[in-house]
């Protein structure tokens, strides 16, 4: 039998409908969780525990919709798996526009939240939204942009490796979490570590909205890097198999 005639005796196959929720849930949950743990907690957390935060935000995020849609939660990886040749051009679109609502989601969430702290001001604490600032950090925009580059592209070829079906079973979340991780230990300092552009789109969409900042204005170099470095890993996965 081939694997064609045993997907179609599937039982229950997925509905293209249900992987995108799982999209949009766990996108959102990956800002909220991640983003909050900056605005709410950062200054009892300091950079380890962000980077925790979001690494743990993913790996949970993996085991429970990993089985659905994989998981992707991020438009690089989605960029890149479509590179690949691992998903469809249909599937790669509708993929990124539920990643992109379910961050805008997180982040308004994560904003109803935090406006009930006292002396709370969007202006002043934000959203955890990336942003890069020479005078503040002392990194050129040359810099910047490496980074999210490189980091990017380290976390998707971890994803690529980790999902490969001679990888050892039942690791992939703590792996790729576990990237992620260590991708933020270096980023924070230098961008807050976007390495995925959906994460950087909903809380500088929201913190355009309710603040005058730079957030929108910086947001085209957190959507180009990513992607750039997530298109990098697949061709240099393809270029390993």
């Amino acid at each position: 039998m081939s694997n064609e005639e045993k997907l179609n005796q599937e039982p229950n196959p997925t509905k293209p409908i249900t992987k995108y929720t799982a999209e949009l849930i766990g996108t959102m949950v990956l800002v909220l969780l991640g983003c909050g743990s900056a605005v709410i907690a950062g200054y009892n957390l300091g950079y380890l525990g962000i980077a925790f935060a979001f690494g743990l935000s993913v790996m949970v995020m993996i085991y429970a919709f990993g089985g659905i849609s994989g998981c992707h939660i991020n438009p690089a990886i989605t960029i890149s798996m479509l590179v690949s040749g691992k998903i469809s051009a249909r599937d790669t679109a509708f993929y990124i526009a539920f990643q992109c609502v379910g961050a805008i989601i997180g982040a308004s969430i994560l904003y109803a939240i935090v406006t009930g702290i006292p002396n709370y001001n969007i202006a002043v604490n934000g959203l955890g939204q990336n942003s890069y600032s020479t005078e503040a950090t002392g990194f050129s925009l040359a810099s910047v942009l490496i980074t999210e580059i490189v980091l990017t592209f380290i976390f998707v070829l971890v994803v690529h490796g980790t999902t490969h079906n001679r990888a050892p079973k039942g690791f992939a979340g703590v792996a790729i979490g576990s990237a992620l991780t260590l991708v933020h230990l270096i980023g924070i300092p230098i961008t807050g570590t976007s390495v995925n552009p959906a994460r950087s789109l909903g809380p500088a969409v929201i913190v355009g909205i309710f603040d005058n900042t730079v957030a929108l204005n910086q947001l085209w170099l957190f959507l180009a890097a990513p992607l750039i470095g997530g298109i990098l890993a697949a061709l240099v996965w393809k270029a390993f198999k």
